[in-house]
């Protein structure tokens, strides 16, 4: 499954959430089995070459979701989690809050 992150560099699993006005790199997080097998990051998320794209995790959830849920994806938010590396065992455990619901 396919996660996109809005964050603020490309600094690998250390990079941090972003706010949608804020965001500088989209990451995207292949994860499977329970863990995440790759993250490859992007300046458009448009250019993921990917046609279907599983989860957003937005850093609010006062953050502008529409688009997202239009393209099919399901939207989360993160509590206090900043880093890729934190968000993804978030969302492990299911501890990420659900966006439009």
């Amino acid at each position: 499954m396919l996660i996109l992150v809005p964050v603020d560099s490309a600094s690998g699993m250390q990079a941090k959430i972003s706010t949608l006005v804020e965001v500088q790199k989209w990451a995207l997080i292949d994860f499977d089995e329970g863990i995440s097998k790759s993250v490859r990051f992007f300046d458009d998320r448009a250019k993921t070459g990917e046609s279907w794209i599983d989860f957003v995790i937005l850093k609010s959830t006062f953050e502008n979701y529409m688009p997202f849920m239009e393209e099919g994806m399901m939207v989360l938010a993160v509590r206090e989690e900043e880093t890729l590396e934190e968000i993804i065992e978030a969302f492990k455990f299911k501890e990420l809050d659900e966006v439009g619901f």
